[in-house]
Protein backbone atom coordinates (compact mmCIF):
# COMPACT_ATOMS: atom_id res chain seq x y z
CA UNK A 1 0.00 0.00 0.00
CA UNK A 2 1.21 3.48 -0.88
CA UNK A 3 -0.26 6.65 0.61
CA UNK A 4 -0.24 9.43 -1.98
CA UNK A 5 -1.38 13.05 -2.26
CA UNK A 6 -3.87 13.30 -5.13
CA UNK A 7 -4.33 17.09 -4.93
CA UNK A 8 -3.10 19.85 -2.61
CA UNK A 9 -3.81 23.54 -2.01
CA UNK A 10 -1.25 25.47 0.01
CA UNK A 11 -2.66 27.06 3.15
CA UNK A 12 -1.64 30.55 4.28
CA UNK A 13 -2.38 30.23 7.99
CA UNK A 14 -3.40 26.64 8.62
CA UNK A 15 -2.42 23.22 7.34
CA UNK A 16 -2.62 22.60 3.62
CA UNK A 17 -5.76 21.19 1.99
CA UNK A 18 -4.96 17.67 0.82
CA UNK A 19 -6.89 14.96 -0.98
CA UNK A 20 -5.24 11.70 0.07
CA UNK A 21 -5.35 8.40 -1.79
CA UNK A 22 -4.23 4.84 -1.11
CA UNK A 23 -2.75 2.79 -3.96
CA UNK A 24 -2.69 -0.99 -4.02
CA UNK A 25 -0.82 -3.04 -6.61
CA UNK A 26 1.02 -1.82 -9.69
CA UNK A 27 0.25 -1.71 -13.38
CA UNK A 28 -2.90 -0.72 -15.28
CA UNK A 29 -5.25 1.73 -13.59
CA UNK A 30 -8.01 -0.81 -12.89
CA UNK A 31 -10.42 0.63 -10.35
CA UNK A 32 -10.82 3.85 -8.37
CA UNK A 33 -13.07 4.00 -5.30
CA UNK A 34 -14.11 7.46 -4.07
CA UNK A 35 -15.73 8.18 -0.72
CA UNK A 36 -16.98 11.29 1.04
CA UNK A 37 -17.31 14.34 -1.21
CA UNK A 38 -19.64 16.19 1.17
CA UNK A 39 -19.07 17.05 4.79
CA UNK A 40 -21.93 14.99 6.20
CA UNK A 41 -21.10 11.78 4.32
CA UNK A 42 -19.88 9.88 7.38
CA UNK A 43 -21.04 6.45 6.18
CA UNK A 44 -19.25 6.93 2.87
CA UNK A 45 -16.02 7.79 4.70
CA UNK A 46 -16.44 4.76 6.95
CA UNK A 47 -16.98 2.42 4.00
CA UNK A 48 -13.77 3.57 2.31
CA UNK A 49 -11.80 3.24 5.55
CA UNK A 50 -12.91 -0.37 5.82
CA UNK A 51 -12.01 -1.01 2.18
CA UNK A 52 -8.51 0.45 2.71
CA UNK A 53 -7.98 -1.87 5.66
CA UNK A 54 -9.32 -4.91 3.77
CA UNK A 55 -7.24 -4.26 0.64
CA UNK A 56 -4.13 -3.77 2.76
CA UNK A 57 -4.69 -7.20 4.31
CA UNK A 58 -5.37 -8.80 0.92
CA UNK A 59 -2.27 -7.22 -0.63
CA UNK A 60 -0.11 -8.54 2.21
CA UNK A 61 -1.66 -11.98 1.69
CA UNK A 62 -0.87 -11.91 -2.05
CA UNK A 63 -4.52 -11.86 -3.13
CA UNK A 64 -4.20 -8.92 -5.56
CA UNK A 65 -3.69 -9.90 -9.20
CA UNK A 66 -0.46 -8.74 -10.82
CA UNK A 67 -0.57 -5.90 -13.31
CA UNK A 68 -3.48 -3.96 -11.79
CA UNK A 69 -3.64 -0.83 -9.65
CA UNK A 70 -6.47 0.02 -7.24
CA UNK A 71 -6.88 3.56 -5.88
CA UNK A 72 -9.05 4.43 -2.88
CA UNK A 73 -9.78 8.07 -1.99
CA UNK A 74 -11.68 8.08 1.31
CA UNK A 75 -12.48 11.83 1.31
CA UNK A 76 -12.37 14.55 -1.35
CA UNK A 77 -13.59 17.31 0.98
CA UNK A 78 -11.85 17.08 4.39
CA UNK A 79 -12.47 20.79 5.12
CA UNK A 80 -16.24 20.28 5.10
CA UNK A 81 -15.94 17.11 7.19
CA UNK A 82 -13.86 18.98 9.76
CA UNK A 83 -16.39 21.83 9.98
CA UNK A 84 -19.41 19.52 9.70
CA UNK A 85 -20.79 21.40 6.69
CA UNK A 86 -22.33 19.43 3.81
CA UNK A 87 -20.86 21.70 1.12
CA UNK A 88 -17.66 23.72 0.74
CA UNK A 89 -17.66 25.89 3.88
CA UNK A 90 -16.50 29.14 2.24
CA UNK A 91 -19.12 29.53 -0.51
CA UNK A 92 -21.47 26.55 0.05
CA UNK A 93 -20.73 24.97 -3.35
CA UNK A 94 -20.91 21.24 -4.01
CA UNK A 95 -17.74 19.61 -5.37
CA UNK A 96 -19.87 16.87 -6.92
CA UNK A 97 -21.47 19.52 -9.13
CA UNK A 98 -18.11 20.79 -10.45
CA UNK A 99 -16.80 17.98 -12.66
CA UNK A 100 -14.80 17.63 -14.81
CA UNK A 101 -13.45 20.77 -13.15
CA UNK A 102 -11.52 23.83 -14.26
CA UNK A 103 -7.97 24.43 -13.05
CA UNK A 104 -8.29 28.24 -13.28
CA UNK A 105 -11.78 28.43 -11.78
CA UNK A 106 -13.21 28.69 -8.27
CA UNK A 107 -11.73 26.57 -5.48
CA UNK A 108 -14.17 23.68 -5.82
CA UNK A 109 -13.67 23.66 -9.61
CA UNK A 110 -9.91 23.42 -9.09
CA UNK A 111 -10.33 20.56 -6.61
CA UNK A 112 -12.60 18.69 -9.03
CA UNK A 113 -10.11 19.23 -11.85
CA UNK A 114 -7.12 18.12 -9.80
CA UNK A 115 -8.85 14.95 -8.65
CA UNK A 116 -10.39 14.14 -12.04
CA UNK A 117 -7.04 14.43 -13.84
CA UNK A 118 -5.93 11.42 -11.78
CA UNK A 119 -9.05 9.27 -11.49
CA UNK A 120 -10.28 9.62 -15.09
CA UNK A 121 -7.56 7.18 -16.16
CA UNK A 122 -9.17 4.21 -14.40
CA UNK A 123 -11.22 1.52 -16.13
CA UNK A 124 -13.79 1.24 -13.34
CA UNK A 125 -14.98 3.99 -11.01
CA UNK A 126 -17.03 3.40 -7.87
CA UNK A 127 -18.33 6.31 -5.82
CA UNK A 128 -19.92 6.09 -2.38
CA UNK A 129 -22.40 8.95 -2.56
CA UNK A 130 -25.55 10.35 -0.95
CA UNK A 131 -28.98 11.52 -2.11
CA UNK A 132 -30.02 15.16 -2.25
CA UNK A 133 -32.95 14.37 0.07
CA UNK A 134 -32.27 13.16 3.64
CA UNK A 135 -33.46 9.62 4.21
CA UNK A 136 -32.73 5.91 4.13
CA UNK A 137 -32.32 3.68 1.07
CA UNK A 138 -32.26 0.02 0.29
CA UNK A 139 -28.60 -0.68 -0.58
CA UNK A 140 -28.13 -0.48 -4.34
CA UNK A 141 -25.86 0.37 -7.26
CA UNK A 142 -26.88 3.32 -9.41
CA UNK A 143 -25.85 4.18 -12.97
CA UNK A 144 -26.72 7.12 -15.18
CA UNK A 145 -28.35 6.38 -18.54
CA UNK A 146 -25.74 8.08 -20.69
CA UNK A 147 -25.64 5.44 -23.38
CA UNK A 148 -22.35 4.12 -21.97
CA UNK A 149 -23.84 2.25 -19.01
CA UNK A 150 -23.64 -1.56 -18.74
CA UNK A 151 -26.49 -3.15 -16.76
CA UNK A 152 -25.01 -6.64 -16.83
CA UNK A 153 -21.76 -5.33 -15.41
CA UNK A 154 -23.62 -3.57 -12.59
CA UNK A 155 -25.36 -6.83 -11.66
CA UNK A 156 -21.97 -8.34 -10.83
CA UNK A 157 -21.90 -6.40 -7.54
CA UNK A 158 -24.69 -8.68 -6.32
CA UNK A 159 -26.60 -5.79 -4.71
CA UNK A 160 -30.39 -6.10 -4.28
CA UNK A 161 -31.09 -3.41 -6.88
CA UNK A 162 -29.45 -1.75 -9.86
CA UNK A 163 -31.06 1.66 -10.48
CA UNK A 164 -30.81 3.40 -13.85
CA UNK A 165 -31.06 7.14 -13.40
CA UNK A 166 -32.44 9.28 -16.19
CA UNK A 167 -29.91 12.06 -16.81
CA UNK A 168 -31.10 15.54 -15.89
CA UNK A 169 -29.30 18.76 -16.90
CA UNK A 170 -27.65 19.22 -13.49
CA UNK A 171 -26.28 15.66 -13.59
CA UNK A 172 -23.81 16.56 -16.33
CA UNK A 173 -21.45 18.12 -13.77
CA UNK A 174 -21.33 15.08 -11.45
CA UNK A 175 -18.44 12.67 -11.10
CA UNK A 176 -20.49 9.65 -12.21
CA UNK A 177 -21.61 11.29 -15.46
CA UNK A 178 -18.15 12.59 -16.39
CA UNK A 179 -16.48 9.31 -15.56
CA UNK A 180 -18.75 7.63 -18.11
CA UNK A 181 -18.22 10.33 -20.74
CA UNK A 182 -14.45 9.87 -20.36
CA UNK A 183 -14.92 6.11 -20.88
CA UNK A 184 -14.73 4.89 -17.29
CA UNK A 185 -17.39 2.37 -16.30
CA UNK A 186 -18.90 4.32 -13.40
CA UNK A 187 -21.11 3.14 -10.54
CA UNK A 188 -22.60 4.98 -7.57
CA UNK A 189 -22.89 2.87 -4.43
CA UNK A 190 -25.69 3.69 -1.99
CA UNK A 191 -25.88 2.21 1.48
CA UNK A 192 -28.74 2.74 3.93
CA UNK A 193 -27.63 5.95 5.67
CA UNK A 194 -25.38 9.00 5.25
CA UNK A 195 -24.83 11.02 8.44
CA UNK A 196 -24.15 8.07 10.74
CA UNK A 197 -22.44 4.68 10.52
CA UNK A 198 -24.49 1.62 9.63
CA UNK A 199 -22.16 -1.39 9.79
CA UNK A 200 -24.59 -3.85 8.24
CA UNK A 201 -25.23 -1.97 4.99
CA UNK A 202 -21.56 -0.92 4.85
CA UNK A 203 -20.53 -4.56 5.02
CA UNK A 204 -22.99 -5.43 2.27
CA UNK A 205 -21.57 -2.71 0.00
CA UNK A 206 -17.95 -3.73 0.68
CA UNK A 207 -18.78 -7.36 0.00
CA UNK A 208 -20.38 -6.25 -3.28
CA UNK A 209 -17.28 -4.32 -4.37
CA UNK A 210 -14.92 -7.19 -3.52
CA UNK A 211 -17.18 -9.61 -5.39
CA UNK A 212 -17.18 -7.30 -8.41
CA UNK A 213 -13.39 -6.97 -8.40
CA UNK A 214 -13.02 -10.73 -8.10
CA UNK A 215 -15.23 -11.24 -11.17
CA UNK A 216 -13.04 -8.77 -13.10
CA UNK A 217 -9.93 -10.77 -12.20
CA UNK A 218 -8.45 -7.89 -10.18
CA UNK A 219 -8.25 -9.70 -6.85
CA UNK A 220 -8.87 -13.10 -5.31
CA UNK A 221 -11.97 -12.97 -3.12
CA UNK A 222 -14.35 -15.79 -2.36
CA UNK A 223 -17.39 -14.65 -0.46
CA UNK A 224 -21.14 -14.72 -0.82
CA UNK A 225 -22.11 -13.67 -4.37
CA UNK A 226 -25.01 -11.62 -3.04
CA UNK A 227 -28.37 -11.12 -4.71
CA UNK A 228 -29.71 -11.63 -8.20
CA UNK A 229 -30.02 -7.90 -8.84
CA UNK A 230 -33.32 -6.38 -9.91
CA UNK A 231 -32.89 -3.57 -12.46
CA UNK A 232 -35.29 -0.62 -12.07
CA UNK A 233 -35.45 2.87 -13.53
CA UNK A 234 -35.75 5.78 -11.13
CA UNK A 235 -38.60 7.26 -13.19
CA UNK A 236 -40.64 4.07 -12.68
CA UNK A 237 -40.59 4.33 -8.88
CA UNK A 238 -43.81 5.55 -7.26
CA UNK A 239 -43.48 8.57 -4.94
CA UNK A 240 -45.72 9.08 -1.94
CA UNK A 241 -46.03 12.78 -1.13
CA UNK A 242 -47.32 14.65 1.87
CA UNK A 243 -50.31 16.94 1.73
CA UNK A 244 -49.58 18.57 5.08
CA UNK A 245 -46.50 19.85 6.90
CA UNK A 246 -45.79 18.52 10.38
CA UNK A 247 -44.15 15.74 12.37
CA UNK A 248 -43.32 12.68 10.28
CA UNK A 249 -44.37 9.42 11.98
CA UNK A 250 -43.39 6.41 9.81
CA UNK A 251 -45.09 3.07 10.41
CA UNK A 252 -42.92 0.93 8.08
CA UNK A 253 -39.21 0.44 7.46
CA UNK A 254 -37.02 0.55 4.37
CA UNK A 255 -37.22 -2.79 2.58
CA UNK A 256 -40.73 -3.58 3.81
CA UNK A 257 -43.24 -5.12 1.41
CA UNK A 258 -46.45 -3.09 1.48
CA UNK A 259 -49.90 -3.51 0.00
CA UNK A 260 -52.04 -0.97 -1.80
CA UNK A 261 -53.98 1.07 0.74
CA UNK A 262 -51.65 0.24 3.66
CA UNK A 263 -50.85 3.16 5.97
CA UNK A 264 -47.15 3.99 5.60
CA UNK A 265 -46.91 7.03 7.87
CA UNK A 266 -48.86 9.70 9.68
CA UNK A 267 -48.36 13.45 9.66
CA UNK A 268 -48.91 14.90 13.13
CA UNK A 269 -49.73 18.45 14.13
CA UNK A 270 -46.48 19.81 15.59
CA UNK A 271 -48.31 21.76 18.31
CA UNK A 272 -51.26 19.57 19.24
CA UNK A 273 -50.16 16.06 18.25
CA UNK A 274 -53.33 15.31 16.31
CA UNK A 275 -53.14 13.15 13.19
CA UNK A 276 -53.60 15.50 10.25
CA UNK A 277 -52.95 13.00 7.47
CA UNK A 278 -52.39 9.31 6.84
CA UNK A 279 -50.13 8.40 3.92
CA UNK A 280 -51.20 5.20 2.16
CA UNK A 281 -49.44 3.04 -0.39
CA UNK A 282 -50.89 3.69 -3.87
CA UNK A 283 -49.59 0.33 -5.17
CA UNK A 284 -48.31 -3.02 -4.00
CA UNK A 285 -44.58 -2.52 -3.66
CA UNK A 286 -41.38 -2.41 -1.66
CA UNK A 287 -40.23 0.61 0.34
CA UNK A 288 -37.05 1.65 -1.47
CA UNK A 289 -36.56 5.10 0.10
CA UNK A 290 -37.97 6.75 3.22
CA UNK A 291 -37.68 10.33 4.47
CA UNK A 292 -35.16 10.54 7.31
CA UNK A 293 -36.07 13.73 9.21
CA UNK A 294 -38.64 14.12 12.02
CA UNK A 295 -40.26 17.11 10.31
CA UNK A 296 -41.57 17.38 6.77
CA UNK A 297 -42.99 20.04 4.49
CA UNK A 298 -46.11 19.62 2.42
CA UNK A 299 -45.80 18.12 -1.06
CA UNK A 300 -42.60 16.30 -0.08
CA UNK A 301 -41.77 12.84 -1.46
CA UNK A 302 -41.33 10.94 1.81
CA UNK A 303 -41.45 7.45 0.26
CA UNK A 304 -40.35 5.91 -3.02
CA UNK A 305 -41.79 2.50 -3.81
CA UNK A 306 -40.60 -0.13 -6.26
CA UNK A 307 -43.73 -1.62 -7.80
CA UNK A 308 -44.02 -5.30 -6.95
CA UNK A 309 -44.74 -7.34 -10.05
CA UNK A 310 -46.93 -10.44 -9.90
Amino acid sequence: MKKVIIYEIKGLYRDHFRVTGYEFGEGKEAVCIVGSMRGNEVQQLYCCARIVRKLKQMEEAGKLAAGYKILVIPCVNPYSVNTQKRFWPVDNTDINRMFPGYRLGETTQRIADGVFQVISKYRFGIQFTSFYMPGEFMPHVRMMSTGFEDQELAKQFGMPYVVLRQVRPYDTTTLNYNWQIWETQAFSMYTTVTTRVDKKSAGEAIRGILTFLNKQGILDYHGHDGYHSCVVRDVDMVSVRTGKAGLFDPLVEVGAEVEQGQVLARILDAYEGEVMEELRAPVDGIVFFMHGEPLTYSNTAVFKLVVREE
